[in-house]
């Protein structure tokens, strides 16, 4: 993170306290000159559990919070101009060095660090201090994982003040949290708050107020002031346990908004794990797409709430595929522990070793069963799908399906094979206008999407689609698409509101 420092109204503000001062006459008589003062030198309760004070805690972890500084070279870019190529003016062009504060915490004696990666990104040196000897220490880069944007540090010292790492797991909202880090380079620093909320995302973040766009989100929100310098350091909770890495905010000024995020201790814990075991993080691997439940879809797959991830694609030959688990299951549970959203269950993977066997429990046909998966290594990750450009002129020729109001349909062949590239087994019926305004735009129905199943019935072409569609029945219609993007496409689920009259 970029340092900044504002200073607003110092100046005024002591010239109109030194105006004061001169404009006031008073005299103290000698009596009130000789009356008592009552002083208590006693300090405050600082009993753990009083809520008085937190300095203990802070006293136990803060010397393992340490001072990242940073530095790398960058390349200066100039237009071309005929001057540039004048040795005269060529002998001041220079590369510019950038410099960058940023904080970690110490997790053994022996100096390994966990940081955030955006601190220590293409840096070429990196210097730790630490507050209880001030001493300044150079340090290597041991391992990054951008996936999560941790990095894992190493300091040549002994006997270094390792913070204890508690179980993110066990964090529920509300829970008081301290953050402790080194915001804009004004020296150690120790908010409190409490927990906001458990298993955040952060889309489309500004450059200057987030870290790289990661691939394994399961933030946990806090109001403990985060700011510029805080990536990296500690989320601590009330016992003093390490339950998280500051990583994030998000402030339309660029300072604290009281909306900060921290990677799970758990999260970085295994990529800490992976980088020394291994030099690497290899992660579980079921082989699935997955999106969340919402209203719509959760009426239609006959859910009790929103919670779990819904299977919509199982690749062949797949942990997955092997484990019996089909497109349509919505996994509710890894090893008994609740699965909350998509990108729950990606992390919970993630944590797994590949070879591990997970117990995953699902709802099919709104009745449970439960799978046993062994899991393989993620080979890869998927691009975000894009847009397709698909022949527009066949629109106006293409039959209307009058259930899903708005949308007009073509059969999967020919040339909409070559734009779309979909795999070649896939049959359907392939959106090509979908009306503004209408149920089946609200559901995120969109052009280039296939059609492959209306209401669990498989559709082979535009006549399928048509008459499915005329014979839906009841408040949602489920459909299933193809979207076209990355290696393979993805899969999804699409409930249109089927009860909600049509504008």
């Amino acid at each position: 993170m970029k340092m900044t420092r504002t200073f607003i109204g110092l100046s005024s503000a002591v010239i109109l306290l030194t105006t004061a001062i001169a404009t006031v006459h008073y005299v103290a008589s000698a009596k009130e000159t000789a009356a008592a003062v009552h002083v208590d030198h006693q300090p405050v309760n600082r009993e753990p559990g009083s809520g008085n004070s937190f300095a203990s805690v802070v006293k136990k972890v803060s010397p393992g919070v340490v001072n990242i500084y940073s530095s790398r070279t960058v390349k200066q870019r100039y237009l071309r101009t005929p001057q540039r190529n004048d040795p005269f003016f060529r002998q001041f062009e220079k590369d510019r060095r950038e410099n960058w504060l940023g904080s970690g915490v110490i997790v053994t004696a022996d100096g390994y660090i966990l940081t955030a990666n955006h601190v220590v990104e293409g840096a070429d040196e990196i210097k730790v201090g630490i507050s209880t000897n001030k001493t300044e220490y150079s340090a290597k880069i041991i391992g990054t994982d951008p996936a999560t944007d941790i990095a894992v540090l190493k300091i040549d010292a002994k006997d270094l003040p390792a913070v204890t790492l508690g179980d993110s797991d066990q964090v529920e909202v509300g829970d008081v949290v301290l953050a402790i880090g080194n915001p804009f380079g004004i020296g150690q620093t120790v908010t409190r708050g409490i927990v906001s909320a458990l298993g955040r995302t952060i889309p489309n973040l500004d450059d200057e107020n987030r870290s790289p766009l990661k691939h394994y989100q399961d933030f946990i929100q806090t109001d403990a002031a985060i700011n510029q310098g805080n990536s990296g350091g500690a989320l601590i909770d009330a016992a003093g346990r390490l339950i998280g890495i500051n990583d994030a905010l998000v402030s339309p000024s660029g300072t604290s908004a009281g909306i900060g995020f921290a990677v799970p201790v758990n999260l970085a814990r295994s990529v800490l794990e992976g980088l020394l075991s291994s030099g690497r993080v290899a992660r579980g691997f079921l082989g699935i797409d997955l999106q969340d439940v919402d209203a719509g879809l959760a009426k239609s797959f006959g859910l009790p709430n929103f919670s779990g991830a819904i299977v919509t694609y199982v690749g062949e030959e797949t942990p997955a595929a092997k484990a019996g688990l089909q497109a349509g299951d919505v996994i509710i549970a890894i090893n008994d522990k609740e699965i909350s959203s998509a990108d729950n269950l990606r992390v919970t993977i993630s944590q797994l070793r590949p070879g591990t066997e997970a117990k995953v429990k699902a709802i099919r046909n709104r009745a449970e069963k439960t799978f046993t998966a062994t899991l393989g290594e993620n080979p890869h990750l998927k691009n975000l799908p894009g847009k397709p450009n698909y022949p527009s002129h066949l629109a106006p020729e293409m039959p209307m399906a009058d259930a899903l109001d708005g949308v007009q349909v073509a059969t999967l062949d020919g040339e909409f094979r070559q734009q779309l590239r979909p795999p070649a087994a896939l049959v359907g019926a392939v959106v090509t206008d979908v009306d503004n305004g209408s149920n089946s735009a609200l559901a995120g129905l969109r052009p280039g999407d296939v059609i492959m199943e209306i209401n669990q019935q498989s559709v082979a072409d535009a006549e399928d689609a048509v008459r499915l569609g005329k014979a839906a029945r009841g408040e949602t219609i489920l459909i299933k698409v193809w979207r076209p993007g990355g290696d393979a496409g993805l899969t999804r689920y699409v409930s249109v509101n089927n009860a909600r009259p049509a504008k």
